[in-house]
């Protein structure tokens, strides 16, 4: 079984790790249940980060007076539209200065 994402494989179960798993699952729904617990790792991890975005951003949000939505998808897009948002890799990028700027003294 190889798993893909955006035609590029990423993940490829061995026969024997096939096999392993088909101990404990039925063969029959095998490939399916693959897929759903696939589906079920990634919601997970979607729903986790937006409960982190929701407890970091609607504090500052009704700071400046922001009305909040009602439904995630609206909440999600409103931040992410924030002037000032900064996603994971820019936060990183921007501490990193920061440490090494401290580092040589530059504070």
């Amino acid at each position: 079984m190889k798993i893909s994402v955006d035609d590029k494989e990423i993940f490829t179960l061995s026969e024997l790790q096939k096999q392993i798993i088909m101990h404990y699952i039925p063969s029959e729904i095998f490939e399916d249940d693959m897929k759903r617990r696939l589906h079920y790792i990634l919601t997970h991890k979607c729903e986790k980060c937006l409960e982190g975005l929701k407890l970091e951003w609607i504090p500052k949000l009704k700071a400046q007076g922001v009305k909040i939505p009602d439904n995630d998808e609206d909440l999600a897009n409103l931040v992410l539209a924030q002037p000032d948002y900064k996603n994971r890799s820019t936060r990183d990028a921007e501490e990193k200065l920061f440490r090494d700027s401290i580092l040589r003294g530059n504070s």
